[in-house]
């Protein structure tokens, strides 16, 4: 690849990380938050060693390429005739495409993880709760609550303290197939979207809104299976339906903060 476009695609590449890391909160919807200084200076890396090669590339002479026929010893034909000195130090096309990400990345920055992801893996297994079990539900209603603390309840609860509860809980909407319903949702990574995993409560009872549109509902546990053993059903009987925007902590299955 010529130096010019070594140059213009370190450039880009990097102004475009500090876009999405340093000047606004996109970098959320790919990694988590204790990423954002790794990001950044990986941004401001890439931007020097751009200025870098090229300043390297003005410094240093330009060479001539070889002329037609001419192998470097002046015997004109390069002693085959076939004219071997032709420059074939052109960028591959293939190479160009290498733009892209980078352009994407300065110009439009791509949706996060949502139904499209969450729709084509399993959910993800909760952890078995050990020691002495659940703590008390606090008296509040509706009780706010986390999809994993939900299905943890619903299966492994056996003092049945959600039974009767209105709970509320924040996600975004998956379609569901066959069965009725919808499923609220919420995506969790480790360190990347490379390692997304979901968590779902199924909601019946209410209209499913816009796919991936984020929702707080309020409701019941879905009578279905025996409750605090694994064939409880993790689902809700949902009461009402409100569109909230986005949490910034989207990425965990938590509360949102502030709520």
């Amino acid at each position: 690849m010529r130096r010019f476009a070594q140059v213009a695609l370190l450039v880009l590449s990097g102004v475009g990380l500090l876009r999405v890391s340093l000047f606004s909160e996109a970098y959320l919807r790919y990694v988590k938050e204790g990423m954002r200084p790794l990001l950044i200076a990986s941004g401001v890396l890439l931007v020097l060693l751009g200025a870098a090669e090229a300043w390297s590339a003005r410094r240093r002479p330009q060479e001539r390429p070889a002329e037609d026929g001419d192998d470097g010893d002046g015997s004109g034909d390069g002693g085959d005739g076939h004219g071997h000195g032709h420059d074939h130090a052109g960028v591959p096309r293939v190479a160009w495409l290498l733009f892209l990400p980078a352009l994407s990345l300065l110009f439009y920055a791509p949706p996060a993880l949502g139904s499209y992801t969450a729709s084509r893996e399993a959910p993800k297994a909760v952890a078995v709760v050990d020691g002495d079990g659940f703590d008390p539900l606090p008296a509040t209603s509706p009780l706010p609550i986390t999809l994993t603390d939900f299905t943890q309840r619903v299966q492994q609860d056996e003092g049945r303290a959600i039974e009767g509860r209105t709970v509320r809980m924040t996600g975004f909407v998956t379609p569901a197939d066959g069965g009725g319903g919808w499923y609220l949702t919420r995506i969790m990574l480790s360190c990347c979207a490379a390692d997304a995993q979901s968590v779902k409560v199924r909601v019946y009872g209410v209209a499913a809104p816009e796919a991936d549109t984020w929702v707080t509902v309020t409701g019941t546990w879905h009578a279905q299976g025996a409750l605090g053993t694994s064939s409880a059903a993790v689902a809700l009987d949902g009461r009402t339906v409100a569109e909230v925007e986005r949490p910034v902590n989207g990425y965990t299955d938590a509360l949102p903060l502030g709520s």
